[in-house]
């Protein structure tokens, strides 16, 4: 019809994108709920009584009765549940059973050292893996391609914990240039923010490093063999906006697929480089409530590390759209 907008007017566009946004968004409703229910069940699926758990085997029966009425043990389980969804989106997460604090203020405490670590292990390894794969594809088949790839071999092949021993005995025990404990926080400076950082973020960084720079290569591998990348050389186009700009843009899709998905992989780095280094992040705060069955802080960590890798596919999903707007169709 004339006069109509198409997805190719600003109009058309803008519609198209709200409304794909608003299914993606729609679409993470069920999956939330799924995972909420998971996440409550834990109590339940445990072997033994939490409370009697929790308590200890020389606890009193009124001890044990006083925790299983705190975890709500004694009502129905479909009463409970509705109580733990309402407060959550109040934002009560409950009260600690070992500290006798919110389960909100510990994980508040502990949110800036967690999502520090994860946001420069991020940049390090976006920063430095995609040059990479872009570099070895560029070499392809000659010994640059080569010692990358075996770079990416390494960097998988080494768990965490021994990257992070490693560098806290060289970079930090022999030559002093970084903390190998602890962390300063952003209000104490840029600086000693940072260098409390970049062991544990480098470390961690090792893994993600190898996967994005294996698949920035694959992909653009297969880019660069299209019709329009000859195009591009046959007009005298110098190599590097062909490879950056031409190809980079357009394998970005798989790439960003990774770094989203990616994130679970820094979640669960996170854990073991915040014991490692001792930072007193959500994943030390995961393992001390663990070690100690804190049922309300496992189960609030354990959500708000599952909504956080929800929210990061669902930006992902509408990343796509800028490079790829045939997605939003």
């Amino acid at each position: 019809m004339v006069g109509s907008p198409t997805h190719d007017s600003p109009t058309g566009y803008r519609r198209a994108m709200i409304r794909y946004i608003i299914r993606r968004c729609l679409a993470t409703i069920p999956v939330v709920l799924i995972v909420a229910i998971f996440i409550f069940s834990l109590l339940y699926i445990a072997p033994g009584d939490p409370a009697l758990i929790i308590a200890g085997d020389q606890a009193t029966p009124e001890v044990v009765e006083r925790i299983r009425s705190q975890l709500g043990l004694n009502q129905p389980i479909h009463v409970r549940f509705g109580e733990w969804v309402l407060n959550i989106v109040r934002g009560d997460f409950g009260t600690s059973v070992l500290s006798g604090r919110p389960v909100s203020t510990l994980i508040m405490q502990r949110m800036e050292p967690t999502l520090s670590l994860m946001l420069l292990t991020l940049i390090i390894s976006v920063g430095i893996a995609v040059p990479l794969g872009v570099l070895a594809t560029w070499k392809r088949r000659t010994f640059t391609d080569r010692s990358v790839m075996m770079l990416c071999v390494v960097g998988f092949s080494l768990p965490v914990f021994v990257t992070g021993y490693l560098l806290a005995y060289i970079f930090g025990l022999k030559l002093g240039w970084f903390p190998v404990q602890g962390y300063q926080r952003l209000e104490n400076g840029i600086w000693p923010w940072l260098r409390s950082l970049v062991l544990p973020a480098t470390a961690l960084s090792m893994v993600y490093i190898a996967l994005i720079t294996r698949i920035t290569r694959a992909t653009m591998l297969e880019t660069l063999s299209r019709d329009y990348i000859r195009t591009a050389h046959a007009k005298g186009l110098a190599v590097l906006p062909i490879l950056f700009v031409h190809a980079l843009k357009n394998a970005a899709v798989p790439i960003v697929t990774v770094v989203g998905t990616g994130v679970a992989l820094l979640i669960s780095g996170s854990v073991v480089a915040e014991s490692v280094f001792a930072i007193p992040g959500l994943g030390r705060l995961t393992i001390d409530a663990i070690l100690s069955r804190d049922y309300p802080v496992i189960q609030a960590v354990v959500l708000v590390f599952s909504l956080g890798y929800v929210l990061v596919n669902l930006i992902v999903d509408i990343l796509y759209t800028l490079f790829d707007p045939r997605i939003r169709l």
